[in-house]
């Protein structure tokens, strides 16, 4: 509660520095939870990367099967490419992703040592 001597400005002042506290709390939990999005959505887009690889080369095999006739080579072929298509394609979403990130949050920064550990 207030005082009765306090002036009605001390008491407006005081009031507003506590409601800019509170809405810096509230923004850096809103970046937080913005950032933990990003990174899923990183994530989720890597997976789909791995996986649509491999199934869009087994599209190719069975295409390349039922045209050629060379069943089964077609498949085989088709998804061990799709597999290595789709590791590149990986690696280079995830450095471009990183790419993304320094330019945003700067470089990353080295962890401290752990002296805990060297026995």
């Amino acid at each position: 509660m207030s005082n009765p001597d306090e002036s009605r400005d001390e008491a407006l002042q005081r009031l507003n520095a506590r409601a800019k506290a509170l809405e810096a709390r509230q923004a850096r939990q809103v970046s937080h939870d913005a950032a933990a999005a990003k990174v899923s959505g990183y994530g989720y887009r890597l997976i789909g990367v791995l996986i649509g690889g491999v199934f869009v080369g087994l599209a190719f095999g069975a295409i390349a099967d039922a045209v050629l006739g060379i069943r089964p080579w077609g498949m085989i072929v088709g998804v061990l490419v799709g597999f290595g298509v789709s590791i590149w394609m990986a690696v280079r979403s995830a450095q471009q992703m990183s790419a993304e990130v320094a330019k945003e949050y700067g470089p990353p920064k080295d962890l401290p040592l752990d002296d805990e550990d060297e026995d």
